[in-house]
């Protein structure tokens, strides 16, 4: 039997098409993107993130020169909100990212695979969506209505 799985998104050509609470997200997402520590990949990734008591917090990707001891953009934010909110969920989260230098032809860059893992942990402990958006510096945004749509095959509790 043959199965196929359908990814379901919606694209946004400019950021002016998003709606307020959106805009303010990815202008957070932004701003904490230039304050990343990536000296050695150079590449700087911002998250911002919307939790349902209306708070917004933001974190960016920090390295280290003992490789893999960095994390990434999503993780930071994501741990620090769930170490200082258990029981407050997540709405919706917008990652920025791209080399430091910005070119035009960036597409929007979503979260690596392990992101997406940690992000599929809060989304199933909260049993509820989460909207993630993401994007470059050049405006374009892709938006997801569930974690499950970027990672359909995922691993959860249920398999332990």
């Amino acid at each position: 039997m043959k199965k196929e799985t359908q990814i379901s998104y919606e694209y946004f050509k400019n950021s002016s098409e998003l709606n307020d609470i959106e805009k303010r997200l990815f202008e957070r997402a932004k701003q904490a993107r230039e304050k990343a520590y990536a000296p050695y990949s150079n590449f700087l990734v911002g998250c911002a993130v919307l939790l349902e008591n209306g708070e917004i917090y933001s974190g960016n990707n920090q390295e280290n020169a003992a490789f893999p001891s960095g994390l990434c953009a999503e993780r930071t934010t994501l741990f620090w909100v769930a170490a200082n909110f258990p029981d407050v969920k997540i709405k919706k989260i917008f990652v920025v990212g791209g080399p430091k230098e910005f070119h035009e032809k960036n597409p929007p860059i979503p979260p690596c695979g392990a992101c997406r893992q940690s992000l599929i942990e809060y989304e199933t402990k909260q049993n509820e969506n989460i909207d993630l958006y993401f994007s470059s510096m050049n405006d374009e945004v892709v938006k997801v209505h569930s974690i499950k749509d970027l990672l359909p095959f995922y691993f959860d509790a249920t398999f332990l």
